[in-house]
């Protein structure tokens, strides 16, 4: 029997059509509209950052939850998802420089892009990190993520063993599903800023994927 969603998945994936919806709406009629939604500071980038942080927050309080009943392996991987989502979101907003107009460092002012106190745009060796991260690194790691360890973990025991002790939260098919519809109907968005569209909404994905794995009952207090 398939697992009916609740109301909390509900209300995010709901919230998450309506931001791609006027996305897309506005692109098409109002580039001006658009541009003004998109930029920085402005409400998707800050949804982007509520997404990571709570994602952030269900590892951390799953980690201090777990803390006395999991392996050292489990509670490793936990935190470290706590973190990588926390850095992620001081990323998106350069660790609230404009928010409270702190002065960029001279090194970030020479090396990064935008002038920005963040490792993501920096451009080191003529390469920009945020090209290299995000455009391949990323993106090859989260295909891996939501294709092939669903896949091993549905259809290989070992993977499956591995995956809960490792404290792996494994997506379930409408998450999956969720990603690349994203990704197919911001691709005909041509403009560079469709990216944060999909980080936004891609950010209340994996709010959902750490919350409501398909292996919700490994993070459970026994």
């Amino acid at each position: 029997m398939t697992k009916r969603l609740t109301f909390t998945e509900w209300i995010v994936l709901v919230a998450g059509v309506i931001i791609l919806a006027i996305g897309l709406v506005l692109f098409y009629t109002n580039k001006a509209g658009f541009d003004s939604y998109v930029q920085e500071d402005g409400i998707v980038e800050w949804i982007t950052v509520l997404g990571l942080l709570a994602g952030s927050v269900v590892c951390a309080v799953r980690f201090k939850r777990l803390y006395s009943v999991k392996s050292k392996w489990f509670l490793f991987v936990t935190a470290f998802l706590a973190f990588f989502l926390f850095f992620a979101g001081g990323e998106e907003i350069s660790w609230g420089q404009r928010l409270i107009d702190i002065e960029t460092p001279e090194y970030f002012q020479k090396h990064n892009a935008q002038s920005e106190t963040n490792l993501h745009n920096l451009v080191v060796g003529g390469v920009k990190l945020n090209k290299l991260i995000f455009s391949v690194l990323l993106v090859g790691a989260l295909a891996i993520y939501l294709i092939v360890v669903p896949v091993l973990y549905h259809k290989h025991n070992p993977s499956k063993n591995f995956f809960n002790r490792s404290g792996v939260p494994v997506a379930r098919a409408y998450q999956v599903i969720g990603f690349v519809i994203v990704f197919g109907l911001t691709s005909i968005i041509d403009d560079g800023k469709r990216a944060e569209l999909l980080e936004c909404v891609g950010a209340l994905l994996v709010f959902l994927i750490m919350l409501f794995p398909v292996n919700k009952n490994n993070f459970l207090r026994a």
